[in-house]
């Protein structure tokens, strides 16, 4: 019976080992629609997100991503925060990553997270994103046109560390057209219930990084204990809606179970 007992026990154990190993490194996609019609029928659009990567350079990660966006097609690419992490003194292997993702000449929109604004170089690492030409939005909004479709992007500073401003980023904006915000902390809709956006798009919890089975996240960033918000999509007003995307990277501890690293390609369709 003991024997059994320490059959079960070491297969248990060889399975959590290969399941966390593959949760933390091999990267998915995460797909969601969302439907408004402020489109029209025929038009589409499609948006990838990357969050909270922390600077992850685990088994040759940037080669796949790029391979994966690549054969999404998106239409632009949002990156809601923590492309690095508050201890990465060295950017040179991210900027490779970024570089060869403008190559595809495919619009980049970013928000700040809590971890670049906790970088003592963040200044630097600012002024290579602009000299690259990645549209930094900090607490502003800017009107695009993106596969035809007339589109209103707002992106916040990260509001966990309290650098947003929401009454900037959304001066001007016209509740006709169809507007997406851009926020690196979900609670932004907490603080601020009333945004006149149709989409937000975040990240930050990385979904609880460990989760349980049927319980969920256990814990995660400015969510505490058994968060709301943790991931996924939820409809916060009526027809206005939150993705919160679980991310790619970690911190505190380098590891994910039960919540598979990931991008989401996020498609946005027309509606009668």
């Amino acid at each position: 019976m003991l024997k059994y007992v320490w059959r079960f026990f070491t297969i248990f154990a060889m399975w959590l080992t290969l399941k966390t190993w593959k949760d933390t490194n091999h990267v998915k996609i995460n797909r969601i629609e969302f439907k408004t019609n402020k489109l029209r029928p025929s038009q589409s659009l499609r948006i990838i997100q990357l969050s909270d990567m922390h600077n992850k350079r685990a088994w040759n990660i940037h080669q796949r991503l790029l391979h994966k966006i690549n054969r999404s097609s998106p239409d632009i690419i949002v990156i809601t925060g923590d492309l690095i992490d508050r201890r990465t003194r060295n950017f040179k292997q991210i900027f490779n990553f970024l570089d060869q993702l403008i190559n595809m000449h495919i619009p980049i929109y970013f928000v700040t997270g809590n971890h670049e604004w906790g970088n003592r170089k963040r200044k630097k690492f600012m002024k290579q994103l602009r000299k690259r030409n990645i549209t930094i939005l900090g607490n502003e909004s800017t009107r695009i046109q993106v596969a035809g479709i007339p589109l209103t992007l707002v992106g916040v500073h990260d509001s966990s560390t309290h650098h947003e401003n929401v009454e900037e980023a959304f001066q001007q904006i016209s509740e006709t057209g169809y507007t997406i915000l851009l926020s690196h902390s979900p609670y932004v809709i907490k603080t601020y219930p009333n945004l006149p956006a149709d989409l937000v798009l975040s990240g930050h919890t990385h979904g609880g990084q460990v989760r349980l089975p049927f319980i969920g996240a256990v814990i995660s960033p400015g969510g505490g204990v058994f968060p709301e918000l943790d991931k996924g999509t939820c409809e916060w007003k009526r027809n206005r809606y939150i993705y919160v995307d679980s991310g790619l990277g970690t911190s505190m501890i380098p590891v994910r179970f039960l919540n598979q690293s990931q991008i989401s390609l996020i498609e946005i369709n027309g509606d009668n």
